[in-house]
This record gives C-alpha cells, structure tokens and sequence, in this order.
C-alpha cells in the first residue's frame, strides 16, 4: 500500500507540474544567453535588479534575486496575451509583475497569481547561471 501512494504521489507532477498545458500564452521554444555582468545588463548587477528583452511571445522579464539565482518571464499576460496593449512589467516596489491592461499582479519569484481576473500564473522560462553567462531557455 505504501508503494502504491508513493508511486501516485510521484505521478501527481507529470500531470500537473507543467504550465506549458495549464497556461494559455502559447509556447514559443527560447534559448539564449546573455552575460548580466556587461554594461549592456548593468540593471542585473544588483539584487532585485531586472531587464527587459526580446523574446518569447511578448518579450521577456529577467530578475536577479541573488548572486546566484535569476527568473525569466514572458512579457505577455496569461488573462489577455492576445491583445496587443497588454505587457506585464515590474511594479515600482520591484517585487510584482503586473498586467499594463487587466491589472493582474503576480508574484515575481514563482510567477504566481496574487489579484486580478487572470486565472494562471505568468509563463517562466528556465534560467541556468554559471557565474559569468546566464542561459535563458524553455
């Protein structure tokens, strides 16, 4: 019997650990690489520090939380991504994203819903930082 609840408690993430299918904004394959110590990224250098970039459906968001770790966002909102007015951007406290058009907010550390009509969390890319490049992929 415990075999069996481990092995569905293993299960549970291949079906609902994936925001690729629970997430509207459609999936556009990323992967780039930048260097966040350039003057090109100089808002990088500091915690809490972000920028904005080509990429994804509607841009990118990339946030450094510390030496070592980075998010990436996609710019387009899950509740409106088809309208072409709507951006997230980082609030002014810095640790919120939030919809230019619905006025959806969203937890800029896991991409999360925190108010607003939007009903899915914003779409994270993976980020890999080796110290100097910082990859950027889905």
């Amino acid at each position: 019997m415990k075999k069996l609840v481990v092995f569905l408690f293993l299960l549970v993430p291949l079906f609902f650990g994936c925001d690729i299918y629970n997430n509207p904004i459609p999936y556009v394959k990323v992967d780039f690489t930048i260097y966040p110590n350039d003057v090109m990224y100089h808002q990088l250098i500091n915690y809490g520090g972000y920028v904005y970039l080509t990429g994804g459906v509607n841009g990118i968001i990339v946030y450094r939380l510390d030496d070592w770790t980075f998010f990436a966002y996609d710019r387009a909102c899950p509740h409106d991504f088809e309208n072409p007015d709507s951006w997230l951007y980082v609030a002014p406290d810095g640790l919120r994203l939030v919809d230019s058009l619905c006025g959806s907010t969203y937890n800029i550390l896991d991409g999360s819903v925190l108010s607003g009509p939007s009903l899915y969390p914003a779409r994270k890319y993976n980020t890999r930082f080796d110290g100097v490049r910082l990859r950027i992929y889905s």
